[in-house]
Order: structure tokens, then C-alpha cells, then sequence
């Protein structure tokens, strides 16, 4: 909680700071790495080139501080945002003592910016604001690195490429076997892997990908879209370099897996929808399912562009074919090949009044999804997401595209 003396100076500022949290962000993210660029192998280039990275920082600390003060998002909301990005930093490796670092040049970054405004008590109250959203996250962090058993000190293992399937366009599968002959780990379907790539110039880049298939305790299966560069943004770096340059028998360096989109327990009949490469964690999901509780209702929906661009369809079309009761379908834009044609209307989504419902897409996408759900009566604690990027929701339009 916000102390008495923090809490009106903060409410005060939290305009001014809202209106110029894009420009606080950059003269963070420039000055903490320009002195410390070491800290570049955390850090998604092809995220700091669009600005993605820093507005999901400026989203979460706005959205933290509004909290505290009562405007902001309720407790439910707050909890999700902390969670997913407690499962990112213990994907990444993240160590509380860098907490320290990240608030001084936060801080400064709100001086710089603000300039006289900042008064010694409005940096007074922003600093426990910082502080307080950082306990959370250390606490949080702590005990997901316990539960997975890792120690915090190398949270790396190696892997080889058991395989490689090409997929669709621009997708592939890679099969990966721990090189130390010790069992894959245990995962809940929907969880993703960080990839500690080495590329070519000698410089390591992290990223995260679904876990595509259900744990088996043998292997891991990452599903990779290489992402091309559209409207002047960069193409992916990792995506490119594990497309372009890693085949079977090649290693790889892999966190253990996190991440909040899973699958809950219960009964309630389940309503998987996607777009492009969002079906990964849908097929992880729907395998589990299919193994575990073969008698449970899904219905998977997907939307792509066309069939050349549609991964795991073979998958998710044998996973379902082992349930009692399943339903599959698919929008292309192209149509053809039994899917319909066009963009996926949220409306004519079928919708079970008690289903859970996982989803997993381009932003745009899933608030489209979430909001036609939302007029059809289901409740938000039963839509259950994921968003790699930035947690911001744009307006909805009226129909969906699918990802490119």
C-alpha cells in the first residue's frame, strides 16, 4: 500500500508523468544502456527499434501507479500484469539485485524529463511507487524460480536439435533433446521456453516461444515463425538466425519453461482460439487434453492468411480426433481447403455459456476476440491470454485480420 504522504503526490503527478511516460522511457532505456551495454543481450533489438520494449515498461508502471491510487485497474487486472511479468523476467533470468539498478536510472530518467518539477517529495513518492511494484515482482520471481527448482545462478540448459519440420511458410519445428541426459522438464501446456541465441556477431539474443506440443519428458518442441520486417521495421533477429542457421544436431541454449497462460483444471468445456503463429500454445493445450481427459469438450478456432500459412494443422486435427467431442474451425483469408473465407468475426465464434476460453494472437486480434466475447456475455475471468510485446490494448476493429 501507498503510504498517506506518497499517495496525493502521486495522484498529482500521475497526469504529467502519463503525458511524457513515452519520453521517460526512452531517456531510460538510452542512458541504462548506453552505460551498461552489457545489458543489450536482455533486450530485444527488433522490440527497440519499433519502441515496443519501452512502451510495455511505460504501460506497466502507469498502470501500477493509477492502481495504487484507486484509477487505475482493479486488483485482478494488477495481479495479471505483475504475474506475467514476474513468468518474463524468471524466462529471462532476471536477478533482484538489478532492481536496484532499473530504479536509479528510472528515477534520473523522471528528473531528466520532468526537470524542476520533481521536487525532492514528488521523487520521494515515485521512489516508493518503484519500490513497491519491485517487491512484488522479486517476491513473485522468487518463488516461481523455487517451484521450478531453479537455483537463480545458470538458469540454462543445453539442448540438441532432434529434428527439424518445416511446417508451413516461414514456420518450422524444432525437436530438442537436453544434452545432459537428464528427462525434459515438466511444463503446463501453454508455457513457453526462452532461446539464448548466439548469433553470428558474437552478440546473445533472448527469446521466448510456446511450447507446441504437451510435455512427454523426453523432448521439448518449439514452433518458430520467422518474422519479416514490414512498414520499415526490422525483420527478427532470432527468428532469422534460428530459421537461416540451426538444423538437427545443432545445440541450443534453453531457460525452463513459464509462463501464465495455462491451462486450468476443471471440467468446463474449452474454447481455443488463434491467429498465424499464436496457435502454438492452442496445439500444447488441445495435446494435453487429448492424452489427459480425452471426454472433455474443445472447440478449436483459428485465422490466417491461407493454408501455406497455417502451422500444426496436421496436429491440432490428430489431437482432436482422440476426443470424444471436438470441433475445428478455420478462417482464410483466401478461404479454400474447408476453411471459411475471410476475416474471423468474433460473432460467429461458437461459444459454449460456460467455456474457458484461451487465446493467443496479435494484439489487435485478441482484443477484437475479447470484446465480442464480452458482448456475448462472458465474463473476463474466463478469457485467459497471452501477449508477447507489449501489454497495451489498442481499440478494437470490426473484423479480424490475422497475422502476417
Amino acid at each position: 500500500m501507498l503510504s498517506s504522504t506518497s499517495t496525493p503526490v502521486v495522484a498529482a503527478t500521475l497526469p504529467v508523468v502519463g503525458q511524457h511516460i513515452e519520453e521517460i522511457s526512452g531517456v531510460f532505456y538510452d542512458t541504462m544502456l548506453g552505460e551498461n551495454p552489457e545489458l543489450l543481450d536482455l533486450f530485444s533489438r527488433s522490440a527497440q527499434a519499433t519502441g515496443e520494449q519501452r512502451s510495455a515498461l511505460a504501460g506497466a508502471v502507469a498502470a501500477f501507479a493509477s492502481h495504487l491510487i484507486g484509477t487505475g485497474p482493479d486488483a485482478a487486472v494488477s495481479d495479471h500484469i505483475v504475474e506475467r511479468i514476474a513468468q518474463r523476467h524468471c524466462a529471462l533470468g532476471i536477478r533482484p539485485e538489478q532492481y536496484t539498478m532499473v530504479g536509479r536510472y528510472l528515477l534520473g530518467a523522471v528528473a531528466t524529463v520532468l526537470g524542476d518539477a520533481v521536487t525532492p517529495a514528488v521523487a520521494a513518492a515515485w521512489d516508493e511507487v518503484y519500490w513497491l511494484f519491485a517487491a512484488r515482482l522479486i517476491g513473485r520471481e522468487a518463488r516461481l524460480s523455487a517451484e521450478a527448482g531453479v537455483d537463480g545462478t545458470d538458469p540454462w540448459r543445453e539442448y540438441t536439435v532432434a529434428s527439424r519440420v518445416a511446417e508451413a511458410h516461414d514456420t518450422v519445428s524444432f525437436v530438442l533433446v537436453p544434452r545432459d541426459g537428464g528427462p525434459a522438464p515438466t511444463f503446463r501446456p501453454g508455457q513457453y521456453v526462452t532461446v539464448a541465441a548466439t548469433l553470428p556477431d558474437g552478440s546473445r539474443q533472448l527469446r521466448q516461444y510456446s511450447l507446441s506440443q504437451a510435455a512427454t519428458g523426453a523432448t521439448l518442441r518449439i514452433t518458430v515463425r520467422r518474422v519479416r520486417g514490414t512498414g520499415g521495421a526490422p525483420d527478427g533477429v532470432v527468428s532469422g538466425f534460428l530459421h537461416e542457421h540451426v538444423h538437427a544436431g545443432d545445440r541450443l541454449r534453453l531457460g525452463h519453461p513459464y509462463g501464465n497462460l495455462v491451462l486450468t483444471a476443471g471440467a468446463a468445456p474449452l474454447l481455443l482460439i488463434s491467429a498465424g503463429v499464436g496457435i502454438t500454445p492452442m496445439a500444447a493445450i488441445l495435446d494435453h487434453v487429448a492424452r489427459t481427459d480425452p471426454t472433455r469438450e474443445v472447440t478449436a478456432v483459428h485465422a490466417d492468411r491461407g493454408r501455406d500459412r497455417h502451422p500444426l494443422r496436421a496436429d491440432i486435427s490428430g489431437s482432436g480426433s482422440r476426443l470424444r467431442t471436438f470441433r475445428h474451425l478455420v478462417w482464410y483469408e483466401q478461404g479454400g481447403d474447408g476453411a471459411r473465407t475471410g476475416r474471423l468475426d468474433p460473432d460467429e465464434i461458437p461459444l459454449h455459456p460456460d467455456a474457458e476460453v484461451y487465446l493467443c494472437g496479435p494484439v489487435p486480434f485478441m482484443q477484437a476476440v475479447r470484446a465480442g466475447l464480452h458482448r456475448r456475455g462472458l465474463p473476463d475471468d474466463r478469457i485467459h491470454y497471452e501477449v508477447f510485446g507489449s501489454e497495451q490494448w489498442q481499440a478494437a476493429p470490426r473484423a479480424l485480420a490475422p497475422t502476417s
